[in-house]
């Protein structure tokens, strides 16, 4: 693979991971877009490990106190904020686990990879973030976190096992319309997204292993590079923005690219 194919790949996972327009129905579109070979699974996961990294190094503060609470939680104990954040995000995550294992049991998953499917999750889950980021109140901060509420993103999160969904963009979703601020419902959808990504990582890096070569590890650790600056980038500004914007301008990407996606499907 070309290192100008790797650096688009890694920058348009980079790039879209956090923001709530799909990461993986770009990376989908790319081939049949460009004409360009399927990056395959390996790559898949490289550019995943990259923005992983950029969100933990983002919040790490956050991150080692889950970590720390981790601790408390082997012992039973979800007495500190951090065994509480690290409770919560271990519930919102097992949902999609469940999820995702069966669609990649039943194959169902290789069946949504299309277009056209993209292109309706684009324009629907682009206006149901549009309608709950106007109708959700503003009165919840990342420290009124509960169970109920870490649950409820989880189930969520399911939504976006399908293409074009966006992780991120159901789970913003979810917090906004559960009555969080526009940062901190970004913040707690980005964290939720490492325990997520590393299952995720886990789970499609069962496949690559028997792959696995030497120049096929330095093209997964150079797209990890690429999606790891990119992603840290796309992550400053969007969490620096939403102090003085709505999600309105990501909202109407979407729709504009999944009527264009639709139209370019139907023809």
């Amino acid at each position: 693979m070309t290192l100008f194919h790797l650096f688009i790949l890694a920058v348009i996972q980079g790039l879209t991971e956090f923001l709530p327009v799909s990461s993986s129905g770009h990376l989908i579109l790319l081939p049949s877009l460009t004409g360009a070979p399927d990056q395959g699974l390996a790559i898949d996961v490289a550019v995943h490990v990259g923005t992983l990294f950029a969100v933990v190094l983002y919040f790490w503060s956050d991150v080692r106190k889950a970590l720390i609470g981790c601790g408390r939680l082997l012992r039973g104990r979800v007495d500190t904020e951090g065994a509480r954040l690290a409770f919560y995000l271990i519930l919102g995550t097992i949902p999609v686990v469940i999820a995702g294992l069966i669609l990649k049991i039943t194959g169902l998953n290789e069946l949504l990879r299309s277009a056209a499917v993209i292109g309706w999750t684009m324009l629907i889950f682009g206006a149901v973030l549009y309608w709950a980021d106007r109708t959700g109140a503003h009165t919840k901060t990342d420290q009124d976190w509960t169970i109920r509420d870490a649950i409820i993103m989880g189930f969520a999160q399911i939504l976006a096992l399908i293409p074009g969904t966006s992780r991120s963009g159901i789970t913003i979703t979810a917090a906004r319309k559960l009555g969080y601020t526009r940062e901190d419902g970004a913040k707690l959808a980005m964290l939720m997204s490492i325990p997520t990504i590393i299952a995720s990582g886990v789970l499609l890096g069962a496949d690559v292993i028997d792959q696995a070569d030497w120049a096929l590890a330095r093209d997964g650790a150079i797209a990890a590079a690429f999606a790891f600056i990119a992603a840290l980038f796309a992550l400053t500004l969007m969490m620096r923005l939403l102090r003085t914007i709505s999600f309105t301008p990501y909202v109407i990407y979407r729709v504009i690219l999944g009527i264009g996606l639709i139209i370019w499907a139907s023809s």
